[in-house]
């Protein structure tokens, strides 16, 4: 077999059946073809130039020996610039392009060819070619001082590979670095602190941007999200570094000496550009966030520890009721971690069979007895006891189980409530997020048809807040409940900023007046007049109006007088359990008010 027979079978082999090179195998059999056969260099020159990567071959005076075509192209040489006896020197001189600094971590291939041990050494080369190329060199210096080398085009492959990374450190809604990155970042800043510098970091997240998602669509959430990163990142300025951690959660780390007060001034930033609104269309969005802060090296010098007490101190905002920043302290590390315990009590308190509801009286002044109940919902823990209402509820709506414990509560009172009299109506109090993250109207339905009682009993009371959430979907919800006879309140009126204006943008059937306004309306002229104004004016609305909290006698007296149509308060009775509804309704059809407390 002769050589060019042979040689040919060779690259042959080093050819792939979808067109690719094993680089590493082409090397090995050009260099022993060159060490055999290298004095027939016409017979060389042809095979080589059915290569399909660029191959040149200089003696050890760095003159060339050979090249094929494929160099020539990979390079813009001409046919009489690439001759045999030219120098490297004049040929690059000839190169429209420049060499640039190989990063062996970022690009060296894990099959870069190898040399067997005695045949040479390798090297590796790159060029930025003028046009946009990059070509890649791998030399072999064989041990007389000549040398073999390949050249490649990788411009296709460098796109897909910086691709790769910059989606690997990247946020692609955003365009931001991730929290890959941002832990890269935070790093490097803290191993090149200066002694007397202060890092801050903050951690930031929107207030119930979930119920965006699940009322107006993921689509319309993403928008939101670009151009809260937009308005961030204007806020920060190109001095700070901004990341997109997850969902609804960003980052920032601001390096400085004037700490705390800079990481305040850029909170205070940040909170007022997200203040202004969001449109999508027509509709008008507005968003509120809530930031914690840690400072390093006093709460940490490591990027875990760093990024844990931020977190921790926005949890800690959350808890404070949102729309706060507030800075990690250590008192609050143990005050999240019982946080957090309570939360997963809570989230298995349902399965064990730990919550029960109260029953707090409804009297109707006109007719002098119990006209209905509302139901409280109680938490018996087997080791904390009773658990104040106030410190799981805000936490159950939270976490997002608000919407599984209130479909239990409609379920559970509308069960209790069908052993009462048909007469005796059910108040159930539900949260803005049961509209926002659940199926209301399907709940209530069950809850109703399990029970087998009227949907005129069920009442359904909504604080403002239901409203201010977004009352274009609020309110198709609230006439599709009215619709099937179920009777809708307002509670806690007059303790929000826009209770009035909500009565005229949905037709409830009952006014609560919260029990803030009853403690002084004996004594304080001013009290009673706004009394006496609300009820006046859900007499006018046709609304009828219940007032909280009544506790003496002389208040019932009062009220009275008003021809205010219900009270409820500890003067009536305080929340009772189930068990007790027979003998506060029996106190109440016979007339005596100290038998019904």
């Amino acid at each position: 077999m002769d050589a060019e027979t042979l040689f040919w079978q060779q690259c042959t082999q080093a050819v792939g059946s979808d067109g690719s090179v094993d680089a590493k195998r082409l090397m090995a059999l050009v260099i022993e073809t060159y060490r055999s056969h290298g004095r027939n260099h016409a017979l060389f020159a042809l095979v080589l130039d059915n290569l399909p990567l660029g191959l040149s071959v200089f003696d050890a005076a760095q003159r060339l020996i050979l090249c094929n075509d494929r160099f020539r192209q990979l390079f813009g040489f001409s046919a009489d610039q690439a001759v045999p006896g030219v120098s490297v020197r004049a040929l690059s001189t000839r190169i429209r392009g420049k060499e640039r600094k190989m990063v062996r971590s970022k690009y060296r291939s894990k099959e870069a060819p190898a040399v067997p041990p005695g045949q040479g050494r390798i090297r590796r080369r790159e060029w930025l070619m003028d046009d946009g190329r990059v070509i890649f060199s791998v030399v072999t210096v064989l041990p007389d001082g000549s040398n073999i080398a390949i050249h490649s085009d990788i411009t296709e492959e460098r796109k897909a590979a910086e691709q790769i990374a910059h989606l690997a450190h990247h946020d692609p809604l955003t365009g931001l670095p991730n929290r890959i990155r941002f832990r890269e970042q935070v790093d490097a800043a803290l191993s090149e602190r200066a002694p007397d510098e202060q890092i801050a970091l903050v951690h930031l997240n929107l207030d119930r941007f979930k119920s965006i998602n699940d009322t107006m669509g993921v689509s319309t959430g993403d928008t939101i999200l670009r151009q809260v990163a937009e308005r961030i990142r204007a806020s920060a300025s190109s001095e700070n570094t901004l990341a997109r951690l997850g969902s609804d959660e960003f980052a920032i780390l601001q390096r400085g000496r004037q700490q705390p007060w800079n990481v305040t001034a850029l909170a205070d930033q940040i909170r007022r550009e997200l203040s202004e609104p969001f449109f999508r269309g027509d509709k008008q969005i507005e968003l509120s966030v809530s930031m914690g802060i840690a400072l390093a090296p006093e709460d940490g010098a490591e990027t875990d520890v760093l990024l844990r007490n931020a977190g921790v101190a926005l949890s800690q905002a959350k808890a404070d009721g949102r729309k706060h920043e507030r800075f990690f302290t250590t008192e609050m590390a143990s005050s999240i971690q019982a946080r957090h315990a309570l939360e997963a009590d809570l989230r298995l308190a349902s399965h064990n069979d730990e919550f029960e509801l109260h029953y707090q009286p409804l009297y109707d002044l006109r007719q002098q007895r119990i006209c209905g109940f509302e139901a409280l919902l109680r938490w018996n823990h087997p080791t904390r006891g009773r658990v104040p209402p106030m410190e799981f509820i805000p936490l159950a709506e939270e976490v997002g189980i608000v919407v599984d414990i209130g479909r239990w509560v409609l379920r559970k009172a509308c069960s209790e409530a069908a052993c009462w009299p048909e007469d005796i109506k059910i108040a159930v109090n539900v949260s803005a997020i049961q509209f926002t993250s659940g199926n209301l109207v399907a709940d209530v339905d069950e809850a109703i048809a399990e029970a087998a009682i009227s949907p005129a009993r069920l009442e359904l009371e909504i604080t403002e807040s239901v409203l201010m959430e977004n009352l274009d979907d609020t309110l198709p919800i609230l006439h599709a409940l009215k619709e099937r006879g179920i009777r809708i309140s307002m509670d806690d009126f007059g303790t929000g900023y826009s209770s009035l204006s909500y009565l005229s943008s949905f037709p409830f059937d009952k006014i609560k007046i919260d029990k803030s306004f009853v403690c002084g309306i004996s004594e304080n002229n001013e009290a009673y007049a706004i009394m006496h104004a609300i009820i006046l004016l859900g007499d006018a609305l046709g609304m009828r109006v219940t007032v909280e909290g009544v506790e003496t006698a002389e208040q019932k007296s009062l009220l009275e007088s008003e021809e205010c149509d219900e009270i409820q308060g500890y003067y009536i009775s305080p929340p009772a359990p189930a068990r007790d509804i027979a003998r506060l309704l029996s106190a109440s059809r016979s007339g005596s008010m100290e038998k019904v407390g």
